[in-house]
């Protein structure tokens, strides 16, 4: 018999990895789509004939029932958030409705309805923030500086009450950073990547960005959507760290993507004070051992091979698309 998973959030970056890493491994597959997301497809449309896409919103209790019910999984994946950090500070108020208790709302659902169901809960490093120690693994305590870092704390634990109150199998991955060709324009991985290969083919001459400085532990999207999958394979369920372990700062990124484009980056690069955050989160660094020892899980993709992946992808897009929009 297939196994069934269920992936909230599966139109977005993690959501269409994990959909193809779960197909590769046999799993009849259900997404979870808001009624506005039929028009956001983009990154599953190369798998949507072997998907089941059902309706479902993580601020409408009855539809996530009805989603559970319909799709009967052995998994359910919850990825869908309102993820983007700066959007986090304009709406506040939407982004814990999504972020923090739509996952209350997922899991008392999963309770009501069949409470053998293994849950995977996606949290964040944004939740260390302010960080208290360096590297951050799963003891570190959370200072979140943002609503987003704040509602996914929020997330995390409730998902820890609901394993220790009521027995479930359920999960946080901790994830760190993680990017590929497939983020949004939004997150500031792809608009380097983007904004490189736009000026690389004459479309643009500069991008601009904020904090250089700022430094990040990033990863492979593709590497890290497994490591969720190997949590729900585990006899006990438990919270883990996803990280590459190392950290590199905003300038490194640029300096990688640019010059895989062939390009100096000082003449194309403007810093504009209105993109840097409200307040910043400095120093993200992963101590991924917990991963590594229980789940066997490491990291394949090296930052440099990931900067790489991303320009070439953005390089080969816009050359097959002669009208795309400029970017900012």
């Amino acid at each position: 018999m297939k196994k069934r998973a269920l992936i909230t959030g599966i139109t977005g970056q993690d959501g269409s990895y994990l959909a193809e890493f779960l197909l590769e491994k046999g799993y009849q597959v259900f997404g979870m789509i808001r009624r506005s997301s039929y028009e956001k497809l983009d990154r599953i449309a190369h798998l949507q004939k072997d998907l089941e896409l059902v309706q479902g919103d993580l601020l409408d209790q009855n539809s996530l029932a009805a989603a559970i019910r319909q799709s009967d999984p052995h998994e359910l994946y919850n990825l869908a958030a309102q993820s983007f950090v700066p959007t986090s500070w304009n709406q506040p108020v939407l982004t814990a409705e999504f972020t923090a208790l739509g996952v209350t709302r997922l899991l008392e659902a999963l309770r009501q309805i069949n409470p053998r169901i293994k849950f995977y809960q996606a949290s964040s490093s944004e939740m260390f923030g302010k960080v208290r120690a360096s590297p951050q693994d799963e003891t570190t305590p959370f200072y979140p500086r943002s609503p987003y870092g704040v509602a996914k704390v929020y997330g995390h634990f409730i998902t820890v009450n609901y394993r220790e109150s009521y027995g479930l199998f359920a999960c946080s991955g901790i994830l760190f950073n993680h990017t590929s060709p497939r983020r949004g324009m939004e997150f500031v991985t792809r608009k380097v990547a983007a904004g490189a290969a736009a000026i690389k083919l004459g479309r643009q001459d500069q991008i601009k960005l904020g904090n250089l400085d700022a430094k990040r532990d990033w990863g492979y999207a593709g590497d890290y959507v497994r490591a969720m999958w190997l949590m729900l394979q585990q006899e006990k369920p438990d919270d883990y760290v996803i990280a590459s372990g190392e950290s590199h700062s905003v300038q490194e990124l640029v300096e990688l993507a640019f010059g895989r484009a062939g390009l100096d980056w000082n003449k194309h690069v403007e810093i504009d004070p209105a993109l840097f955050r409200p307040a910043e989160v400095e120093h993200l660094i992963g101590n991924s051992k917990k991963a590594r020892q229980v789940l066997g899980w490491e990291p394949k993709v090296s930052f440099s091979e990931l900067v790489r992946i991303m320009v070439d992808a953005e390089l080969e897009r816009q050359k097959a698309s002669p009208s795309m929009n400029r970017q900012p």
